[in-house]
């Protein structure tokens, strides 16, 4: 029963995120709203409403581990599994505003959800808390990255050509339609996220899984599928530098608007998260920018894709045995 709850969760936030997509970036492109715009907003929230609605269920229903490592999980997934595949299909090339921006930004977040979550080593605390003042303080953080996405958007919307490939795959929906979409895709993802929630929650407890490893593997992989898809699709088509643009959107999304709305909800306990994950998700980040920035001249090459995939199945492989 908890395996079909999952199944089924998993396919209606998969249905919800793209009817939502679909709807919401029709209605951007009737207003005229630049495509590169659309693509690092409404996008970004498509591919990432999986983790907003699973973190914000799991919080309401008191499942930290799962809510906190859904989003760790899925950003160690999304940078090392879905870049590695990618770069399997075809080699990455890395932007230079890309390599000296967006990247680090990248890194950046992740060393401020490691400097949240650190109350027992940082403030003597007798536990670790993403509280109401640190999901404020990372939605702080996801109002600058708009701020920024905005600034660069609209200055080169104008003058360059690159914007129009991604405009060409945005279906122009009827005004019914478009809001048909967004209304259902977001009840899918509503109630998708409780099914999912609950069929996780089943599992870990029947056997004997802790939340955190449920959370870090299977609703983290979960959750990533929209981004992966879009990466194989992007690689497929001799684009596989839009997987950089998925990946790095994705998780500044996670991070800083996911878990700064499901800790604002409810502040989050972090009982199974380590020190271990969080870094982690750190050295996700610094490898890829690594990669791109000493080797291969900005692009991660198959070889990279392979060593970066073996990465994170030794860190699964470690969680596995730790548990």
């Amino acid at each position: 029963m908890n395996i079909l709850l999952l199944i089924g969760g998993l396919i209606l936030i998969l249905l919800g995120a793209n009817g939502l997509t679909d709807g919401a970036a029709s209605v951007a492109k009737r207003f005229r709203i630049p495509s590169i715009v659309i693509g690092l907003t409404i996008v970004a929230f498509g591919t990432s409403a999986p983790e907003l609605t699973v973190s914000v269920a799991s919080a309401l229903k008191g499942s930290a581990d799962i809510a906190i490592g859904n989003v760790v999980g899925s950003n160690i997934f999304n940078t090392l599994m879905i870049v590695g595949c990618t770069a399997l299909f075809a080699p990455i090339v890395i932007t230079r505003n890309t390599l000296r921006k967006e990247i680090p930004l990248c890194i950046l977040s992740s060393v401020v959800l490691l400097i949240c979550a650190n109350d027992i080593f940082l403030d003597n605390a007798t536990e670790n808390i993403l509280n109401r003042v640190d999901g404020l303080l990372l939605l702080c953080f996801f109002a600058i990255f708009m701020g920024y996405t905005f600034a660069i958007a609209f200055p080169k919307s104008s003058a360059a050509p690159e914007p129009a490939a991604p405009e060409e795959e945005i279906k122009l929906l009827s005004w019914w339609k478009s809001i048909l979409y967004i209304i259902g895709g977001l009840a899918a993802l509503i109630y998708g996220g409780q099914l999912f929630v609950n069929g996780a929650t089943g599992i870990a407890r029947s056997m004997g899984v802790s939340e955190s490893i449920i959370g870090l593997t299977l609703v983290a992989g979960g959750t990533s599928l929209p981004e992966l898809a879009t990466s194989i699709v992007a690689a497929l088509k001799k684009n596989p530098e839009m997987a950089i643009g998925n990946v790095i959107g994705s998780n500044l999304f996670n991070i800083f608007f996911v878990l700064g709305c499901s800790a604002s909800i409810t502040p989050l306990h972090l009982s199974g998260i380590t020190n271990f994950d969080l870094f982690t998700l750190v050295g996700s980040s610094i490898l890829l920018w690594l990669f791109g920035l000493f080797f291969a001249k900005r692009t991660i090459t198959r070889i990279e894709g392979s060593i970066m995939i073996l990465c994170y199945v030794a860190y699964t492989v470690v969680l596995i045995y730790n548990s």
